[in-house]
């Protein structure tokens, strides 16, 4: 069955990084794009990036962009985001999925980034 684990969260002050890894079980990893989409307290669902099945195209939302990098290893299942530069705004649950954004077929647990002081 497809397995997606997210893992990498964590607290950190505003201005510092963090990485996030997704590990992908289940299913044809390398013929997928995959995403990132993040849900802060009290609000809906945010979509944060995607990246092609051959990870030649990445797409990111304005809120994130220069800041945070998608990547992919299709030798290894695994996905990928960079995050630099946070912000207290960037505090959410951190969803990696199967697809693309809100048209994603499949979605992790999720992994809780909390940017504070």
């Amino acid at each position: 069955q497809v397995q997606l684990v997210e893992s990498g969260g964590g607290l950190v002050q505003p201005g510092g990084s963090l990485r996030l890894s997704c590990a992908a079980s289940g299913f044809t990893f390398s013929i997928y794009y995959m995403s990132w989409v993040r849900q802060a307290p009290g609000k809906g669902l945010e979509w944060v990036s995607d990246i092609s099945n051959g990870g030649i195209s990445t797409y990111y939302a304005d809120s994130v962009k220069g800041r945070f990098t998608i990547s992919r290893d299709n030798a290894k299942n695994t996905l990928s985001l960079q995050m630099n530069n946070l912000k207290p705004e960037d505090t959410a649950l951190y969803y990696c999925a199967r697809g693309r954004g809100y048209s994603a077929d499949y979605w992790g647990q999720g992994s809780q980034v909390t940017v504070s002081s």
